[in-house]
C-alpha cells in the first residue's frame, strides 16, 4: 500500500492613518472619533475584510528566472503584497503553465508549515493542464536559489514560522500592525493578503483564465485555503488537506481533559474573525476536505463540524488510521475535485448517503450507506469507534452486508458509557489510472461519508445493548486493513503500525503477555515499538518503548513479550509498567528517538519482508 505524505483584512474603524497598511490597498477612509475614545477591532470576518481590495495596488511583478522543461514553462516570479508599517513587502513563488496554451484554468498552491513554494505542485499541474503559483508565504529560500535572488520579505512585519506565537496572537507587538488588541496582529491575517494577492497575480497572467481560479493547500497550507476561499469570490474551488477545520479553541465535550489551543488575547475575539468556523458560512466554492483519521493537526471532527457550516456543496476524503498523509486513492481525490470544477472534464459521485440507526431489535447499532452508483464501486468499507479522542482512536473494521445499492454493518460495543463514531468510505473504480503525486498511478477513487456520533446519554436513551465482548486475538493479519504501513514497498525502511491495542476490546491487561507468530528468509533482527499516551498528554508523558528480537530464517518463530521487556532508548532503566497506557504498536527493522540521537535496529534488514500472524495476548493468570 503506498502512503502519500504531502510535503507537510484590513478593516473600517476608528484607527489612525499611520497603522494602515498601505491607502493603495484600502479603499475606505478611517472615520474621525474624539480624542479620548479607544480604537475599536473589528468584531466579525465581514468587518476584518470590508475594507481590503486585493487588486487595488499594483503588483510589479518581476520575474527572476524562466526555462522550459518538458512542455512546461517555468517562472521564479516575486511580486508587491502590500505595505505594513510604512515597509513594503513582497512575494517569491514559482509558476508553471503550459507552453503556448491560452484560457487555462489558474490554481493556487499554499504549501504546509516548515515547507516552501513547491516546484513539482506547480510541475504536476501544469501537466494536467493548470497555470499553477505555488507562493513562499514562509519565506523559506526558494529551492536551488542562487546567491543574491530575492525570496519573500514581510518588511516590518513577520507572519512566517520565525514568529509561531503569532498564529494566535491578538495583542500588539513590534512584528504586528494594531497597537491595540486586533485580529490584524494575527499571522493569519498577512498570509491571507498574500494569498488573495497571489490570485491577483494568476488573474492578470494572459494565459489564465480569470473566471476558473482555484486554491488548494496542505496542513497550514489547508489553513490558509479555508482563509482564502472564506474571503475572496474569485475562487471556485477549494481543497484543504489536514488543515483549515475550526473550534480549534472549543473544548471537546467529549473529551474535556484534552487541552485545546489558547489565544493570546480575547479569545472570543479570535473565534469571532480567525476561527475557521467563523469563516466558513462565507465559503461560496465548491469544497473538498482531504485528510487523515487520525491527523495530528486536521482534527478529524472538527473537520465534519466546520463542513456543515458551509451553504455550498462539501465533499470528505478521509484515510483510515493515518496521520497527515494518505493512500493514492484518497489523494487524488483532491485532482479530480479540481479538473470537475475548473476543466469539467470529470464528475465525483456525490458524498454516500448514510444512517446510523441505534433503535434495531437486538439492541446493536448499524450503520448503513448508500453510496451514488453514478461510478462502479469497488468496494464499501464501513469503520467505527468508542474513543472520545480523535487523534487516538482506533477505528475498527466492521463485516458489512449489500442489499439492493445498501451496504450494512453491525457495530456491536462494550458498554453503553462510552460515545459512537461511524463513517464509511467507498472506492470507485476509474475508466483510466490517474497521476498521483509522489506515488504510481491510481486506478481507484476513495470519498467518505459524513461522521456520525452518538453520546453515552443517546445510547442509553435509545436502550442500545452492550454486546461486545474483549478479545485476547488482537489480529490474524490475514491482511492489513487494521493497520497502516510506511514506506511499504521498501526493503529496509518499512514499518507496519496498528492503533488496536488501545482499543479496550484488544487492551491488554495486567499479567498478560503480548505473542506473535514471524517468518524471515534471513536472519535478522526486528525492532518492536509500544508507544504510550500517543496524543493523550492528559494521561502522561508520551513515550516509546522498544525491544528488539533476533530472528533466525527457516520455521515460523513464536515472539513472547511483556511489559518489563520495552524500554526507552534514552534510559534503557525506564521500563513499560503495564499495558493500560499503550496506543500503538509497531513492526521496524530499525527505530530512532524522536527527538535525539537514539537508535536501535538496522537500516538494512536481509533478505524479503518478514511476514506476520496472530498477533495476541496469552495470559498468565487462568
Amino acid at each position: 500500500m503506498s502512503i502519500i505524505r504531502v510535503i507537510c483584512v484590513v478593516w473600517v474603524s476608528t484607527v489612525a492613518p499611520s497603522i494602515l497598511i498601505s491607502a493603495d490597498l484600502l479603499q475606505v477612509e478611517p472615520t474621525s472619533h474624539p480624542k479620548s475614545a479607544k480604537p475599536v477591532a473589528p468584531q466579525t470576518v465581514m468587518a476584518l475584510w470590508s475594507g481590503f481590495d486585493p487588486r487595488r495596488d499594483p503588483l510589479v511583478a518581476k520575474t527572476v528566472r524562466a526555462w522550459d522543461k518538458d512542455g512546461i514553462t517555468f517562472r521564479y516570479v516575486t511580486f508587491h503584497i502590500g505595505e505594513f508599517k510604512g515597509r513594503p513587502a513582497r512575494m517569491a513563488a514559482f509558476y508553471a503553465f503550459p507552453k503556448a496554451a491560452a484560457k487555462l484554468p489558474g490554481l493556487i498552491h499554499l504549501h504546509g508549515g516548515g515547507q516552501r513554494a513547491s516546484r513539482h505542485e506547480v510541475e504536476y499541474y501544469a501537466k494536467r493542464g493548470y497555470a499553477c503559483l505555488s507562493i513562499n508565504w514562509g519565506g523559506r529560500e526558494m529551492e536551488d536559489a542562487k546567491s543574491g535572488d530575492p525570496n519573500t520579505d514581510w518588511g516590518a512585519v513577520d507572519p512566517t514560522q520565525q514568529n509561531v506565537p503569532g498564529y494566535f496572537n491578538l495583542k500588539p507587538g513590534d512584528k504586528y500592525l494594531d497597537a491595540f488588541e486586533s485580529p490584524r496582529n494575527n499571522n493569519w491575517y498577512l498570509l491571507t493578503i498574500g494569498a488573495r494577492r497571489g490570485l491577483t497575480f494568476l488573474e492578470q497572467q494572459s494565459e489564465v483564465d480569470a473566471m476558473r481560479l482555484g486554491v488548494y493547500g496542505h496542513s497550514m497550507g489547508g489553513n490558509l485555503t479555508v482563509y482564502v476561499a472564506g474571503t475572496d469570490d474569485r475562487v471556485k474551488v477549494a481543497a484543504p488537506s489536514v488543515g483549515g477545520q475550526g473550534f480549534r479553541t472549543v473544548p471537546w465535550k467529549l473529551l474535556p481533559q484534552q487541552r485545546r489551543s489558547t489565544t493570546n488575547g480575547d479569545v472570543n475575539l479570535f473565534r469571532a474573525t480567525l476561527g475557521f468556523q467563523s469563516y466558513a458560512p462565507h465559503i461560496t466554492a465548491p469544497l473538498l476536505w482531504l485528510s487523515a483519521t487520525n491527523d495530528f493537526h486536521g482534527i478529524m471532527d472538527d473537520t465534519y463540524r466546520t463542513g456543515a457550516l458551509i451553504p455550498g456543496e462539501v465533499r470528505y476524503a478521509i484515510a483510515p488510521h493515518l496521520n497527515h498523509r494518505f493512500t493514492p486513492e484518497f489523494a487524488v481525490s483532491r485532482t479530480l475535485w479540481i479538473d470537475q470544477h475548473l476543466k469539467r472534464s470529470f464528475r465525483l459521485p456525490t458524498t454516500p448517503v448514510s444512517k446510523l440507526k441505534l433503535d434495531a431489535a437486538d439492541g446493536i447499532p448499524r450503520l448503513e450507506v448508500r453510496p451514488d452508483s453514478s461510478m462502479p464501486i469497488e468496494d464499501v468499507r464501513i469503520l467505527y469507534s468508542v474513543d472520545p479522542h480523535p487523534q487516538a482512536r482506533f477505528w475498527r473494521s466492521t463485516e458489512s452486508v449489500s442489499e439492493r445499492g445498501t451496504w450494512s454493518a453491525r457495530l456491536p460495543i462494550l458498554s453503553t458509557d462510552q460515545p459512537l463514531f461511524a463513517f464509511a468510505n467507498v472506492s470507485y473504480r476509474l475508466d483510466k489510472p490517474v497521476p498521483v503525486q509522489f506515488a504510481a498511478p491510481t486506478s481507484t477513487v476513495a470519498l467518505s461519508s459524513q461522521l456520525h456520533t452518538a453520546t453515552p446519554e443517546t445510547l442509553q436513551l435509545e436502550k442500545v445493548t452492550a454486546t461486545d465482548k474483549p478479545e485476547m486475538l488482537i489480529d490474524s493479519i490475514s491482511t492489513w486493513r487494521d493497520w497502516y504501513r510506511l514506506s511499504a514497498d521498501n526493503p529496509h525502511h518499512w514499518q507496519f503500525w496498528t492503533r488496536k491495542i488501545t482499543d479496550p476490546k484488544w487492551r491488554g491487561r495486567d499479567g498478560d503477555r503480548l505473542a506473535f507468530d514471524v517468518n524471515v528468509e534471513q536472519s535478522n533482527q526486528l525492532v518492536v515499538v509500544l508507544s504510550e499516551n500517543f496524543f493523550r498528554s492528559y494521561r502522561g508523558r508520551s513515550q516509546d518503548f522498544v525491544t528488539t528480537i533476533d530472528l533466525k530464517a527457516g520455521d515460523w518463530q513464536t515472539v513472547t513479550l511483556k511489559p518489563n521487556d520495552f524500554a526507552t532508548l534514552d534510559q534503557p532503566s525506564s521500563r513499560l509498567k503495564s499495558w493500560q497506557h499503550s496506543d500503538v504498536l509497531g513492526f521496524r527493522a530499525y527505530h530512532e528517538q524522536r527527538r535525539g540521537s537514539g537508535r536501535i535496529g538496522s537500516d538494512r534488514w536481509a533478505g524479503s519482508q518478514p511476514r506476520f500472524r496472530n498477533l495476541r495476548w496469552i495470559s498468565t493468570t487462568d
